[in-house]
């Protein structure tokens, strides 16, 4: 690992303050860039996680990928907790929280869209980051594309009923636009950039100029990570120095989901024999979520000062740090998973 990768928790950190700082500093600049933006995505923000996930897309062997249906326990697991455990998880916890014990901390309305903010959270699981979480753990790139794919697909056809449900509202209109333009921009587009990238590098003839290639990239893509934390955190500066106390009530169940989801889909996948590098990107899609969409979401749905945008930013503060804590405990564990199983 360079220098970079072995002291991101540090950079993000770092970061993170930056972000609030700049932010408080100079708020001017940042609602300029907040408003570059169409169906409620930033394209400033699209940039620089184009930056950050593209070398890993110019890693996808898509020759390779046919093979992946011959393994499949990876991809019954994520489906399975993304879709049938987490939004529900996630949709208790935020009720237990809000509804019960914080009951006495924080007024009705605003609970309700604190939850309301959690679940949208539940139902939109990680595309992006995954990308990044996965190649911090080595884990296999053509396995974690399809796993995102599949999820895009599901998450196109199934995000709407599971908001319309755990939010117990008929009503609810989904910004399609935001749906769409948000999985063309994140994985789609940086994936057939990375595709066509591939090709024109195996057809020199070097069998080491894609690996070359990508170790060029590679503190790039660190870089686009950074500078993306630096910009939602600089987004939402404000509202982090206003309403510390709140923040920290909305954390609670955040971290407990966070951490209880990851226990849970990691303890399965040793238990039915998932090598490392296919159980860590498992797990980890499992455990994050797609923030961007749900914070788009979360304003069209409930307005910029909502508590449901709150709760959706407040995603993103815990999600960074606590993730790169789960990549921790991944990569000191990989002895714990047989490496000669292939399931």
């Amino acid at each position: 690992m360079g220098l970079f990768e072995r002291y991101l928790t540090l950079w993000v950190g770092l970061c993170i303050f930056i972000g609030v700082v700049l932010g408080n500093l100079f708020p001017e600049a940042f609602q300029i860039i907040a408003r570059l933006e169409y169906a409620h995505v930033n394209f400033v923000v699209a940039l620089f996680i184009w930056v950050m996930i593209y070398p890993m897309m110019v890693q996808i062997d898509f020759s390779s990928i046919k093979d992946v249906g011959k393994k499949p326990k990876g991809l019954i697991l994520t489906l399975v907790v993304n879709w049938l455990i987490k939004p529900f998880t996630m949709a208790a916890l935020g009720w237990l929280f809000f509804k019960v014990i914080f009951v006495d901390l924080v007024d009705p309305q605003s609970a309700t869209e604190y939850v309301a903010g959690m679940i949208l959270l539940g139902v939109a699981p990680c595309t992006a980051m995954v990308f990044v979480w996965s190649q911090l753990t080595k884990g296999d790139p053509n396995y974690t594309l399809v796993q995102v794919s599949l999820n895009d697909i599901i998450m196109i056809f199934a995000f709407a009923p599971l908001a319309v449900f755990l939010l117990g509202v008929s009503d609810i209109k989904v910004p399609w636009e935001t749906l769409l333009l948000s999985v063309g921009l994140y994985v789609l587009l940086p994936l057939l950039a990375g595709a066509f990238t591939r090709r024109q590098l195996e057809h020199n003839g070097d069998d080491h100029s894609v690996v070359d290639f990508v170790k060029i990239l590679k503190p790039w893509s660190v870089i686009g990570l950074l500078a993306t934390v630096i910009l939602l955190f600089g987004f939402q500066a404000e509202k982090i120095i206003s309403q510390p106390q709140t923040i920290l009530l909305i954390a609670i169940p955040l971290l407990i989901q966070t951490y209880g989801i990851f226990a849970l889909t990691y303890g399965v996948a040793k238990a039915i024999h998932l090598p490392h590098n296919i159980a860590a990107p498992a797990c980890l899609i499992g455990t994050s979520n797609f923030f961007e969409l749900a914070v788009a979401v979360a304003i069209s749905l409930f307005g910029l000062n909502s508590g449901a945008a709150l709760a959706t930013v407040v995603g993103v503060l815990v999600e960074v740090p606590v993730m790169l804590s789960l990549v921790a405990i991944v990569n000191r564990t990989d002895h714990w998973f047989e490496v000669k199983k292939n399931e």
